[in-house]
């Protein structure tokens, strides 16, 4: 948690010189809380912070960890509170949502920026879908007695390697190239003292997509949580599991095990060293599609006749059918493929029917020179 500092910007200059010396009466001091699993939003807290070097802003970029606790008495009435946070499930992660209800209760003013699965198709850059990404956050924020003063998404590249491979190189530079230059315009304005509602633009999509989000955080990211192997080129360096931002990967039988704690942001398979960290394709898309289908369909059409309750209300029993196997077989044929993969031919049969695992499915993480600020 140490003052961050950087190198000045045109764009840092350009915004700062007109109001500085009125601004610096407002906020004197900046905690940005991040959270991240390949630095996108890491590199929008450094973004923010080199600006605030220029409001002559006393900056700490801290990270959110299960553990952190956060002292009142380090906020003064001049403090301004930021948070930075990748998009999961079109919500905030888990992790930050439990931050946000542990936070203490404050008068202090707020804001949120949120990265989004950013892409590019020829040169158009095109959005992701925050959902309730921002919403959420801030509604527990502002019940905890904090001002929220700016919605800023953020489209930086989509990381979500077990659906698609890294985006090339050379697109990850010009959609930071274009971001940084957003996130520093937010940051300056912000530090004028304006307010920036950008989040909103989106909010009817945002709002379409609103039942995924509740579906993710109740529902789905336990799934997720199941989707991820250590194959034979695993050496058990445990990197992995050092490293997992969530603590959510344990040594189980000599490899690593994800437990329900995961919340797939992708940061062990993008560092692992040998990358040996795959999702079972073969494995998890046949086991998905017979848990929220075809079981739940055969099971309440096995159970009804034709004019009973069953049948009157047969989407409801399907949810309700859903959830009531959905989770006992996702986590018991886990940890059965866990065992399974100790043995060379299965661990050799799942490994090569795993898209992530061929050269052409690169990995992604934010470049290096946007993190080490």
């Amino acid at each position: 948690m140490g003052l961050v500092t950087g190198m000045p910007s045109f764009f840092a200059c350009f915004f700062v010189n007109s109001r500085k010396n009125s601004i610096n009466k407002v906020y004197n001091q900046l905690f940005i809380f991040y959270f991240t699993g390949t630095g996108n939003a890491l590199s929008a807290a450094n973004w923010i912070a080199e600006i605030a070097r220029e409001y002559d802003i006393k900056t700490k970029i801290i990270k959110i960890t299960p553990s952190l606790k956060i002292n009142s008495t380090d906020f003064s009435r001049q403090t301004l509170v930021g948070f930075c946070y990748p998009t999961h499930g079109f919500n905030a992660p888990p992790i930050v949502i439990d931050f946000c209800i542990r936070f203490p209760k404050l008068k202090n003013r707020v804001f949120l920026l949120n990265t989004r699965a950013g892409m590019k198709l020829y040169k158009l850059f095109t959005p992701g879908l925050s959902g309730l990404a921002q919403l959420l956050p801030a509604l527990i924020l502002r019940a905890k007695g904090l001002k929220v003063i700016g919605f800023q998404p953020m489209d930086l590249p989509s990381n979500w390697i077990s659906i698609h491979p890294g985006i090339r190189e050379k697109v990850v530079d010009s959609i930071f190239e274009r971001c940084e230059k957003k996130t520093k315009r937010f940051a300056a304005r912000t530090f004028n003292g304006d307010k920036t509602y950008k989040g909103w633009l989106s909010f009817p999509f945002d709002l379409f997509v609103s039942p995924i989000s509740i579906l993710y955080y109740f529902l789905g990211r336990f799934f997720l949580a199941k989707s991820f192997i250590a194959d034979f080129n695993c050496n058990s360096c445990g990197l992995c599991i050092k490293e997992c931002p969530i603590k959510a990967i344990k040594l189980k039988n000599g490899r690593p095990f994800w437990t329900h704690k995961c919340e797939s942001c992708m940061h062990c398979m993008n560092v692992c060293p040998k990358r040996a960290i795959q999702s079972p394709h073969l494995f998890v898309l046949p086991l998905w599609w017979a848990v929220m289908f075809v079981i739940p369909v055969s099971i309440v059409r096995f159970l009804s006749t034709p004019g009973d309750f069953i049948s009157k209300h047969f989407d409801l029993f399907i949810w309700i059918t859903l959830f009531i196997i959905a989770f006992p077989i996702i986590f018991g044929s886990y940890r059965i493929l866990h065992f399974l993969m100790k043995f060379r031919f299965f661990s050799w049969l799942i490994t090569y029917t795993s898209l992530t695992k061929f050269r052409f499915w690169r990995r992604y993480f934010a470049p290096k020179r946007y993190l080490d600020k």
